[in-house]
């Protein structure tokens, strides 16, 4: 009692003694408010967000623990955006209610404080989750609407209108009646994939100029005759149009359908303790008028890629356990036509629509063509002097080649050029048909080299080039100057007179696999590539190995043909 006596003394009478104890109290309180604030909480816990989908405007209300009990600089993130201060509307320990913001997205929600992040939720967005809609047969089937002009001559652009045409083609195309003898039953396709009643339009031709959901500009292709047109997506066929094709340069026909069953391997073996991954680009037989289905039947093992438009794609790792010699095979079903000239020279004139991509395309210099060589041009302008015709043109190069370049039955090895047919004057039937295209290049006349197969009498194949050129308003014009300058070859049927027929004929035994180079990209920056000169197909590359140190064999077959029908 006698200290707490003395004690009130000195407050009474020393002003010093009362402010001391004055912010003695005032420091004890701050302690304690400071030390209730620092107790541990941990770092923030989400068990629920309600509701887990919402729209903008909505309120969200997050439960879980240590949210802390203001919110001070804690926040709540969604989707990688914080919500504003704004937004908020009560935040407690175990509770947090906001305003869902306008811009919000699809993401995952966090609620942050002093002591770290919460494992994050999910939040949905109501407006951007796609519904489940009932498939209308009536609304995903292409339909076509209208077809302009009604008459058109191949190679003319004609107008579609319709609509669930697709906003891109991809696989889509349009369907057209093709210029050949009708099967029995309507539209029919048969094991092989032939379709005796219509033929589609090209890809390598160029003949599709512009695709909407409601529009398509589309040329008449190559092999169309009048009939019907429809057009073919993934959600089904549409109804048919009909659509008038003339010939005023002449009709050709298609007759003498063969099919053929092919049959393609190559094999791998690996010879190092090098680890690689080879892929191997096997061809695909084209298809085109005249060989209107090229269907794969078998395949082992499982390509990498089945579908590409011009490969059969394999891939398979080499290791230093495995020197197993591996297999690729392929087995094609292939249906040809023969084709019969029906051109009325007189009525074939030059070029008139040059700005047309198959024009651009087919007239200029490429790898397997050096129709810009300056003895190329040279040359062509002598052949064909003041003549102005492309079929007269094309005729005089095709008579020149026969008459001054003799042909060799065994194919030239090696990457060796075909210009050395000028000097030489003899050449392989490789030399002939790239010399042929380059010379009707070089005088604007659109031409392509063709690279395959004959398939002989007793069924052997032999590796083969030949040509088509491209006619103005009548389409692909074939040409073989091989087989007219005295190629030895063992047809089904004796041809009397060759010289004459391979001038816009075509028998059914020529398998085309490439219908121009094909100058493909590697997948690969630093990898080894391996081209094959000479062979069945004109392509950059048939083989590509990832480790350019690695050494490994491969063997490539000749296509065998395993069947005729």
């Amino acid at each position: 009692m006698k200290v707490l006596s003395t004690f009130k003394t000195l407050l009474k009478s020393s002003p010093l003694v009362r402010i001391l104890l004055l912010l003695t109290v005032i420091g004890v309180i701050a302690l304690v408010t400071s030390l209730s604030g620092r107790t541990k909480i941990g770092k923030p816990e989400i068990s629920s967000i309600d509701p887990p989908i919402g729209s903008p405007g909505d309120t969200v209300v997050i439960s879980g623990k240590n949210f802390g009990r203001t919110k001070e600089s804690s926040f709540v993130e969604i989707a990688g955006s914080r919500v504003t201060a704004s937004g908020y509307k009560k935040w407690s320990d175990t509770e947090v209610e906001l305003t869902v913001p306008v811009n919000v997205q699809d993401g995952l929600v966090i609620v942050q404080t002093s002591e770290g992040r919460s494992e994050p939720v999910f939040f949905a967005n109501e407006s951007t989750i796609p519904v489940a809609v009932r498939t209308d047969f009536r609304t995903t089937v292409p339909v076509m609407d209208s077809i302009s002009p009604l008459s058109a001559r191949v190679g003319d652009v004609v107008t579609i209108v319709g609509s669930n045409f697709g906003a891109v083609r991809g696989n889509s195309t349009v369907y057209f009646a093709a210029n050949r003898e009708s099967s029995s039953a309507p539209s029919s396709v048969d094991d092989s994939g032939y379709n005796a009643d219509f033929i589609c339009a090209s890809e390598a031709d160029y003949d599709f100029e512009y695709w909407s959901d409601n529009e398509i500009h589309v040329r008449v292709p190559d092999g169309a005759a009048s009939g019907p047109v429809y057009v073919s997506t993934d959600k089904g066929n549409s109804y048919r149009l009909n659509l008038a094709v003339n010939f005023p340069v002449g009709q050709k026909s298609f007759s003498t359908r063969r099919t053929y069953v092919i049959q393609i391997s190559a094999d791998i073996q690996n010879r190092t303790t090098d680890d690689a991954r080879v892929t191997l680009y096997v061809p695909r037989p084209a298809v085109s008028a005249s060989q209107p289905s090229a269907v794969l039947s078998e395949v082992n093992p499982i390509p990498l890629i089945q579908d590409d438009s011009s490969n059969v794609i394999h891939q398979v790792q080499l290791t230093a356990d495995n020197t197993n010699r591996l297999r690729f095979n392929q087995t094609f079903i292939i249906t040809t036509l023969s084709v019969s000239n029906g051109v009325n020279e007189d009525k074939v004139s030059r070029f008139s629509d040059r700005s047309r991509l198959l024009y651009s395309a087919y007239t200029t210099s490429d790898t397997c063509v050096p129709s810009s060589d300056p003895d190329i041009i040279e040359l062509a302008l002598k052949i064909v002097g003041k003549t102005t015709n492309p079929y007269a043109q094309a005729k005089l190069i095709y008579n020149y080649m026969i008459s001054n370049f003799k042909i060799l039955n065994t194919v030239r090895s090696g990457d060796v050029s075909v210009l050395d047919l000028l000097e030489r004057g003899s050449g392989d039937a490789y030399d002939f048909a790239m010399i042929f295209t380059a010379l009707c290049r070089a005088i604007g006349i659109p031409a392509i080299p063709v690279s395959g197969v004959l398939i002989e009498n007793n069924s052997t194949t032999r590796n083969h080039w030949w040509c088509e050129i491209y006619f103005e308003r009548y389409g692909w014009f074939p040409v073989d100057v091989a087989l007219a300058a005295g190629l030895n070859y063992k047809a089904f049927s004796e041809i009397e007179n060759t010289e004459e027929y391979y001038f816009g004929n075509m028998d059914s035994q020529h398998i085309a696999f490439s219908r121009k180079w094909n100058g493909l990209k590697q997948s690969l920056i630093n990898s080894r590539t391996v081209f094959r000169p000479r062979t069945y197909a004109l392509q950059s590359i048939w083989e590509e190995v990832s480790n350019a140190k690695s050494n490994y064999s491969s063997l490539w077959n000749d296509p065998v043909v395993v069947g005729i029908y």
